[in-house]
């Protein structure tokens, strides 16, 4: 059976409630937003006194123009559709304290890992931009357990904060106008702590409004220009005995001429053509919005690396869309929401009330390094640091090779060549390497004789063979120095002055490649003295 619970403010919860919509849309009254527009004919008065509105506690306006701005300003709409699709692909996980019974842990887990609960989820997010969001949780009786089957987006407009505090969110009805508190499992209230403050300042929708105001006004008189722009312009003339009804021709005239390139005039009148030079209205116009573009960047992902031309692949890549910092904290924010409004009501409504409850936890990959991480190890290991190879797969995405799966090896050095033997019935060069006391000459073609030779020059080859694999093993730290900036201009440079240019700039550094050919050299002059 359900656990009969009392909300926080003493009122026992009713099971019908719980099943019923209870703020939802209306056709007549206070949750009827569908034809509200505020950024038609927006200026900067009228802003600003939306904005007042909203921080004394009447936020309609305000919310109103935060939706028309995803609608109307493109780059806002992208940096706002990037922050929240970047909580999304967040993994989910469930934590589970000491103590908490099998059955309640596997009840959570089941219903984390659900669809139902990632919906809510993505619509929470919309609190990030606008300062809250609220989410209507409809329950049912399924699988012997009251399980949440639905959560219906409610706007944020359906809602007002309590006169007092200016914290609590209550929701509108025509019965009152404080507004009705919501009940205890009920609503899922996402309130971001982005920044201190009431909860309506807080999106960053407020700051973005005026970047919103100055790039469509910048916008419109961009198109205006654009219209007029290569035309020539058309002065008329008329006489000093001109009459009103001769001015009225000549102004259609001239009207005209920007369309039809056909017009007739009074006599006496004339039309002069002023051709326009230069395209600095166009670029200052242009600045203006790409700056403005880069602040609602800034705002909205904490930075502009992967908005702003010329910025790396590799530089992208480390900053994945939102910077770290800003998307742990979102996903912070969510989780308590989510383990406050839905996972506790869950547990004791089903289990009874707990002292400790499980949560969910939203864990953010950190982007691993790579190349420092293996030239790390590459260097420590020969010292004797033990490195586990499991961990070092976890950190590399590696995972473990099949019993019946090809392994990449390290290519070996070939192996020197067999020496030809003159006499097929040699003995053992080892018993011969001590010279006889009688005395062979150095030129006696005996077999003892030519093993006595030989010997040296095996060991010669060894050590060459030693020299070169050592020399092999350290390609990479040699050729990287030289390699990277070639890469790093071939995939940034557009014309072939500019490549010049960056390798003018930073090109690449030899000095790793010198140090080991002089290494190399040193040591084979010294196998080259042992040798004479």
């Amino acid at each position: 059976m359900v656990k009969q619970l009392i909300d926080q403010y003493g009122n026992p919860i009713s099971s019908a409630d719980l099943s019923r919509e209870i703020a939802a849309p209306q056709e007549f009254g206070q949750r009827r937003v569908i034809e509200d527009t505020v950024a038609t004919g927006l200026t900067p008065e009228y802003l600003a006194q939306i904005l007042r509105e909203a921080a004394t506690g009447h936020p309609r306006k305000y919310l109103t123009l935060a939706e028309e701005m995803e609608e109307r300003y493109l780059h806002y709409a992208s940096q706002v559709q990037t922050r929240r699709l970047a909580i999304a692909g967040v993994e989910r996980t469930v934590s589970i304290p000491d103590g908490v019974p099998t059955k309640i842990a596997d009840a959570v887990i089941e219903m984390v890992e659900g669809r139902v609960l990632r919906h809510v989820m993505a619509e929470a997010t919309d609190g990030i931009a606008k300062g809250y969001s609220v989410s209507e949780v409809l329950w049912e009786y399924e699988h012997k357990a009251l399980r949440p089957v639905e959560f219906k987006r409610r706007d944020q407009r359906f809602f007002t904060f309590d006169r007092r505090t200016h914290e609590e969110i209550r929701l509108l009805n025509d019965m009152s106008l404080q507004g009705e508190r919501l009940q205890y499992a009920k609503f899922v209230r996402h309130v971001p702590l982005s920044k201190a403050g009431l909860p309506i300042r807080r999106g960053f929708a407020r700051a973005a409004a005026w970047a919103y105001l100055i790039q469509s006004f910048g916008l419109k008189d961009w198109v205006a220009f654009s219209e007029i722009y290569g035309v020539p312009f058309r002065l008329g003339r008329y006489g000093k005995n001109a009459s009103d009804a001769d001015k009225r021709s000549l102004l259609a005239a001239v009207r005209a001429l920007a369309n039809d390139a056909a017009a007739i005039v009074p006599e006496g009148s004339s039309i002069e053509f002023a051709k326009v030079e230069g395209s600095h209205g166009g670029d200052v116009f242009e600045k203006l919005l790409e700056y403005m573009d880069k602040q609602v960047s800034k705002l909205v992902l904490g930075q502009t690396m992967t908005s702003d031309n010329g910025s790396s692949m590799a530089q992208a890549k480390v900053h994945n869309e939102v910077r770290l910092d800003i998307l742990e904290s979102d996903a912070e924010d969510l989780a308590e929401t989510i383990n406050r409004d839905v996972i506790e009501p869950f547990v004791a409504m089903n289990f009874g009330p707990q002292e400790n409850y499980p949560t969910m936890e939203l864990t953010v990959a950190k982007p691993e390094d790579i190349k420092g991480l293996t030239d790390a190890v590459s260097k420590l290991v020969p010292l004797g640091f033990r490195v586990g190879q499991r961990e070092m797969r976890d950190r590399l995405g590696i995972s473990d090779p099949g019993t019946d799966e090809e392994i990449l090896v390290a290519p070996k050095a070939a192996a020197p060549a067999p020496e030809d033997e003159s006499e097929g019935n040699d003995p053992d060069p080892a018993s011969n390497l001590n010279i006889d006391p009688a005395g062979h000459a150095n030129s006696c073609s005996c077999s003892a004789c030519k093993a006595s030779v030989l010997a040296p020059s095996l060991a010669q080859l060894d050590d060459v063979d030693e020299l070169i694999e050592d020399v092999l093993d350290e390609w990479q730290d040699v050729t990287d120095p030289l390699l990277a900036p070639l890469r790093q201009v071939l995939s940034e440079a557009t014309t072939l002055e500019s490549a010049l240019a960056m390798l003018g700039r930073k090109g690449p550094d030899g000095g790793a490649l010198l140090d080991a050919l002089a290494i190399g050299t040193a040591r084979a002059r010294g196998l080259g003295d042992l040798t004479d």
